[in-house]
């Protein structure tokens, strides 16, 4: 098969829902406008996620997997997926399935156009306190980055590989990847998405993670943003 799409999909303790991520991920290759493989990333799982991901990828040829030695952090899952991502476009899903697979195809449409596509997640299905701390949490950082995305901790995103590989990760940088990809002078856009609650297990972000956290990352990234090295080759002899 000559793949086109790769869907990272990090996993830390998701032992409840990955049954259903593979159906729904099976569906999704079926119907996608890219042929589509995917890619597990095992965060350190204390659960018997390991297992199950070992028995999905043997029964299907497109699914395979990275696991980690211990926990480092949803950043990392998704730096390991660019490493190991070796098809033209590459994108990423939470293992709890609050968005759908059928949406890359809805970012998809965008992306011979723009660089990176990310979902915005409309008429979200979380907690008032989650909802207000992520938009309190977006504020700060659009305010920091001058990105112009309204939701970039939205995991269904979508980016030409060649600038997924080129961003420096750090912990925390998840949540600036449009800006990174501006950075390289690339082009974003956000496209609405559906948003599901969650059927299985436990969310892995509290208020630190998704407010306080996050606002000391926006100086992580104004550092970044005024040491980041960004050039074009117009010739080799």
């Amino acid at each position: 098969m000559n793949y086109e799409f790769t869907i990272i999909i990090p996993v830390y303790n998701e032992e409840d829902n990955l049954e259903r991520v593979e159906k729904e991920l099976l569906h999704y290759i079926e119907i996608s406008t890219k042929n589509t493989k995917v890619l597990f990333v095992n965060d350190g799982s204390k659960d018997n996620s390991q297992a199950l991901i070992e028995a999905i990828c043997l029964r299907n040829e497109a699914f395979n997997y990275i696991k980690f030695r211990q926990n480092k952090g949803l950043s990392a899952a998704i730096k390991a997926g660019f490493d190991h991502t070796d098809t033209p476009l590459v994108g990423y899903i939470d293992s709890d399935l609050q968005t759908s697979p059928e949406d890359f195809n809805l970012l998809l449409e965008h992306i011979g156009t723009y660089d990176l596509v990310t979902g915005v997640r409309a008429d979200r299905k979380d907690s008032f306190i989650k909802n207000a701390s992520s938009s309190i949490a977006n504020t700060i950082r659009r305010t920091f980055t001058n990105d112009g995305m309204d939701d970039t901790g939205c995991p269904l995103k979508v980016i030409k590989t060649d600038y997924a590989k080129r961003i420096p990760m750090f912990k925390g940088l998840h949540r600036f990847l449009p800006a990174m990809i501006l950075l390289q002078n690339g082009s974003v856009i956000q496209i609405p998405i559906r948003h599901f609650p969650r059927m299985a297990g436990q969310a892995k972000f509290g208020l630190w993670n998704r407010l306080l956290g996050p606002l000391m990352d926006c100086f992580a990234y104004l550092w970044m943003k005024k040491k980041y090295i960004n050039y074009e080759v117009e010739k080799i002899g």
